[in-house]
This record gives structure tokens, sequence and C-alpha cells, in this order.
């Protein structure tokens, strides 16, 4: 089940001979899920062949696991007033919930 995305979100892939880059914004749909792996991230923007694109992305636990922690040493980058801070601090409260609730774990282990 895809959901629309109220934000935006921008793609760049380097190769050393060709240069791809998207942008998906309030037209475009995402998906996010778990897999016995990881996570996988799914955006898409429809339109005619010309203009639809689509991205998808899976980072495996470990990766996502040191996304996660790397992002947390830059938290103090974002701004204050940024209007997205508040659903990005509740975002990431209802995934702590989520993770101990699927499968509870001892502080030791964190």
């Amino acid at each position: 089940m895809t959901k629309p995305i109220f934000d935006k979100a921008e793609v760049a892939l380097e190769y050393p001979e060709k240069f791809y880059s998207g942008t998906f914004e309030r037209s475009s749909r995402f998906e996010a899920s778990f897999d016995m792996r990881g996570i996988s991230l799914i955006l898409e923007r429809p339109g005619s062949p010309d203009e639809r694109k689509s991205v998808h992305i899976h980072l495996n636990y470990g990766l996502f696991a040191d996304t996660l922690a790397q992002l947390s040493e830059t938290a103090s980058e974002i701004p204050e007033d940024n209007p997205n801070r508040e659903h990005l601090v509740r975002s990431v409260i209802q995934f702590e919930r989520a993770l101990v609730a699927a499968r509870p774990f001892s502080a030791s282990r964190a």
C-alpha cells in the first residue's frame, strides 16, 4: 500500500559516466516496510511514460541501524523552528514503541 508524499525526496545516482537525479514531491507516493533482511523503501512518481519514475532502496538492518546512529549524532542540526521537527519526533517515538512491542529487549543489549 503506497502513501502520498507530503514533503519532498531528492535522489541522485552518480556513476563514472552517468548521472541520474529525480525529485519526488506531493504528486508522488512512497511505501516503506521491513522484511527478513532489512528495510525497503519505494518512491514512485506517476504520470506519462516520460514523467513516471521509481526508486527502490533496500538497506540491511545493520546499515539501517548505523544510519540511525549517525543521524542521532547530528540531530542538533535540525532547526527548532522547522515545521517538520515535531512530526519527526512523533514518528521516532512511534517507531521505538513499535519495536519494543514487537519484541522487548533488555537495556543491556541496546
